[in-house]
């Protein structure tokens, strides 16, 4: 079955979805995205990203190209139309079509598409073996707090740490782990778990918002604080989150074991809680 994709206001077959050279995501990579789990067939999660989505719009003063409500409608059909059942949906809005010119043009309205991606979540053969990650340098800019479509720094780290061997890759910068390249990083050590506080300088994730508050119901000790290498090395656990891994171990660092290299007991009944919460959301009988 040809999938359908969503284009400012049109749903096409994906063969056909065609944006302008002269949109201003393609020119500039002046817009952001968001990616938005699917479980038993329902978006998870709906409150946060809408709520991030709205943030990063207003970082950049672009204006919405519709309701938030059509937004979620657009997604909604296009799971219907594609028959997803477990995946993602992706949608992306740019400033919009205009001539070349670094400043904002005037009168402009913003574009708009989406597309869904079918994927295992919830039996990720991952979350039993976990992950090995590589290590690579941070080369983005100072607002990684906005989830924007300039992705290039990390295209390049993410294919540093696969052509070495990793899954995923770590960024360093001044010494300490910033974040994962697509995923927040977390270590374990002794019951408490460490992932670097909210700055301009990571992703404000929508999982790792979540983790947070099921560690405040579970009485799980955490601290929002930087970490070194060192210490990811020296740790009891580690772990990455995101969309589309909600919560996966991680096994080794740069060839380096975490531990005894096999899934630690924090990170797996954090999935378990993770994953629960997101099919009681999908209206899923447990």
């Amino acid at each position: 079955m040809t999938s359908t994709v969503f284009v400012n206001g049109n749903y096409v077959p994906k063969q056909e979805a065609t944006i302008s050279v002269f949109d201003r995501g393609f020119i500039f990579g002046d817009g952001v995205y968001e990616v938005v789990p699917v479980i038993a067939g329902k978006l998870v999660d709906k409150a946060y990203f809408i709520e991030r989505l709205a943030r990063s719009l207003g970082e950049l003063e672009i204006e919405w190209p519709c309701s938030r409500e059509d937004v979620l409608e657009i997604m909604n059909e296009l799971i219907m139309r594609n028959a997803l059942i477990e995946g993602m949906v992706y949608l992306q809005i740019t400033r919009g079509i205009a001539d070349r010119d670094f400043a904002f043009p005037a009168d402009i309205t913003s574009s708009i598409v989406a597309f869904t991606s079918e994927l295992t979540l919830i039996d990720n053969p991952a979350a039993s073996t976990g992950i090995p990650v590589m290590t690579t340098q941070d080369l983005r800019w100072k607002r990684r707090d906005i989830k924007s479509v300039n992705l290039l720094g990390q295209v390049l780290a993410k294919q540093n740490a696969v052509t070495r061997g990793g899954k995923e890759g770590w960024m360093i910068e001044d010494g300490v782990i910033t974040e994962g390249v697509s995923s927040s990083a977390y270590i374990v050590k002794d019951q408490v778990i460490i992932t670097r506080p909210l700055t301009n300088e990571i992703l404000p994730g929508i999982r790792r918002r979540t983790l947070l508050e099921l560690c405040e119901k579970e009485g799980i000790t955490l601290q929002q604080r930087l970490f070194t290498l060192d210490e990811a090395l020296a740790a009891d656990e580690a772990f990455i989150s995101s969309a589309t891994t909600i919560v996966l171990p991680v096994v080794s660092i740069d060839g380096n074991r975490i531990s005894t290299g096999e899934p630690g007991p924090i990170t797996q009944k954090l999935r378990a809680l993770y994953l629960a919460r997101l099919k009681a959301e999908a209206g899923e009988t447990q």
